[in-house]
């Protein structure tokens, strides 16, 4: 295979993993120069999670690529590390990874600076040293790393941030972030990370060994409702964010939103027992909850 063979599958294997998001990452309504930047911004944040999750494709390309040694390509924190490095490139340099050879020009078409981009890379590597939360409060710094970044990309690429539309969007991104550790209890567990708060868990008198059941007693039931609905409260107030936007913006707006509130619908339909495997809203719940956002409705 040639480098340039390689470049492309490295770029593949991760952009291809859109249409498997439960966002719309670039959707076809938006301008083509939107779609592409957006494109570029999703690739850089699906190689880091990946690389934080240990999923990045069989046979260790993207370590070579990144130039972390052949012994070390299982090293998320070398990994992470050798990403940062490269990250830095895209902004005084050339950049090794196929991915940040693509963000490049949207970086400088866009004036994006490297805080938000740190912040995801931070998350990741937090996720390598921190497994557990004591508070809420240390699980929303956490998504201040993990999540808010992502909304404050958008708003950048698309010229739409303001101070209040950036506050709107981190409590979208942080209420997404809620939902998705709620329908990955069990997939995080799996990995000996808990994003239910430790204080939120002795409230309900749950323990870790709870978690691993194969479905969901009262207890957990109760914590996880206790959890949507504070990932619904926060929703709710990032919402006006998509009706201080117009035209296609709106929409893909309207679907982030839309998509969290049917996810909290879809765990609420379940009765709150997540452990079986992830709720999902199906497509004409999404539809109504766009609907609903869209008319600026609750």
């Amino acid at each position: 295979m040639t480098g340039t063979d390689t470049a492309t599958a490295l770029e593949r294997a991760t952009l291809d993993k859109a249409a498997r998001e439960n966002f719309p990452v670039a959707p076809f309504f938006l301008p083509r120069a939107w779609r592409t930047d957006l494109m570029a911004v999703y690739g850089f944040a699906r190689l880091v999670d990946d690389i934080g999750d240990g999923d990045l494709a069989p046979g260790g390309a993207d370590a070579r690529v990144l130039g972390v040694p052949p012994e070390r390509a299982d090293d998320r924190l070398a990994l992470l590390d050798a990403f940062e490095a490269d990250l830095r490139r895209v902004f005084d340099g050339t950049p090794h990874h196929p991915l940040l050879r693509r963000l490049q020009p949207t970086v400088r078409r866009r004036g994006l600076t490297p805080e938000p981009f740190l912040g995801l890379i931070a998350a990741n590597r937090q996720d390598q040293l921190v497994t557990r939360y004591e508070t809420y409060d240390d699980l929303r710094a956490y998504c201040e790393l993990s999540a808010n970044p992502v909304g404050r990309l958008v708003l950048a690429v698309t010229g739409t941030e303001t101070p209040e539309r950036i506050r709107r969007s981190d409590a979208v991104c942080t209420g997404l972030q809620i939902v998705e550790h709620l329908q990955d209890v069990a997939e995080d567990l799996g990995r000996d990370r808990i994003y239910l708060p430790a204080q939120d868990m002795k409230r309900f008198h749950v323990q870790e060994g709870d978690l691993a059941a194969p479905s969901a007693g009262a207890s957990v039931r109760a914590l996880v409702a206790f959890e949507a609905r504070r990932a619904h409260d926060l929703l709710n107030e990032g919402a006006p964010l998509v009706g201080s936007v117009h035209g296609r913006l709106k929409l893909l707006l309207a679907g982030f939103v839309a998509g969290g509130k049917a996810a909290v619908r879809a765990i609420a339909a379940a009765d709150f027992d997540v452990l079986p495997g992830p709720p999902k809203p199906g497509k004409l719940q999404l539809l109504r909850e766009a609907g609903t956002t869209l008319r600026g409705e609750g």
